[in-house]
């Protein structure tokens, strides 16, 4: 397989590390400094790439990678209010996507008791639900794509929520924000967002009544998962046509 990496900071680098060591070649890697070398030249003869930006660069450089007919995967958030804009045209023009809030394969295990947990306290009732997502100092969206997509896996299966909304502390650029956990609708899940230190990422969904607390809670050590999933996904997608995700990485 012939890989391009768009983005070449911690995730771009492990990517990598990780397409070399399953015997890929990596062809071409855009990062700030050749920006502008994301073309149909450049992507010519590219069997897939693999795009983990920022949420202001990831919609141009995936709708460049589909004009150009080129299959790409992709794991930035922060910018999927667009997605469906880049589904379309993937469809549209025959093209291939893959797109996931994470590639750790421990959190879409996570996702799938999540949905079913949402099930159960559905029919129980008397728990409120929330969410917690802690992550590094760096990581520049609030709330997570992982922590997003976990609420909407149980505003799917809650009767009793409709929305979410995010407390985020000291956090400057938080969407749906409430500046008070006490703000928090009744309709709504609320996400806890935490920024400290080099913490990779540790999700946590805990459901609590007046007697007792249940939680299920994922924490990822570091980033090679992540890197590998991407890679898995990458090979997947290589030779199809269409829109994808982790659900049918995982058939």
């Amino acid at each position: 397989m012939k890989a391009a990496i768009i983005g070449y900071g911690k995730m771009g680098r492990e990517i990598e590390t990780i397409l070399r060591e399953r015997g890929h070649e990596v062809a071409l890697i855009i990062d700030m400094d050749n920006a502008a070398e994301l073309d149909a030249a450049h992507l010519q003869g590219i069997d897939v790439a693999l795009e983990f930006t920022t949420p202001a660069t990831a919609y141009r450089n995936i709708r460049t990678c589909i004009e150009c007919g080129t299959p790409v995967v992709s794991g930035t958030t922060g910018w999927t209010d667009r997605l469906p804009e880049l589904q379309a045209l993937c469809r549209e023009r025959g093209g291939a996507l893959f797109y996931a809030s994470n590639y750790c394969l421990g959190v879409n295990l996570m996702f799938r008791l999540n949905r079913q947990l949402a099930e159960m306290m559905n029919r129980v009732g008397g728990y409120e639900v929330r969410i917690e997502e802690v992550h590094h100092t760096q990581k520049k969206d609030a709330p997570s794509g992982t922590a997003i997509t976990l609420a909407e896996g149980i505003i799917d299966r809650l009767d009793t929520k409709q929305g979410w909304v995010n407390y985020a502390p000291g956090i400057e650029h938080a969407a749906n924000r409430v500046e008070r956990s006490e703000e928090t609708p009744a309709d709504c899940v609320e996400i806890r967002s935490v920024r400290e230190g080099a913490v990779p990422g540790i999700h946590t969904v805990s459901y609590e009544s007046e007697d007792d607390r249940l939680e299920i809670r994922h924490t990822i050590k570091n980033r090679r998962p992540l890197a590998a999933g991407a890679v898995v996904a990458a090979e997947f997608l290589c030779g199809k046509r269409g829109v994808y995700g982790m659900d049918d990485l995982l058939k």
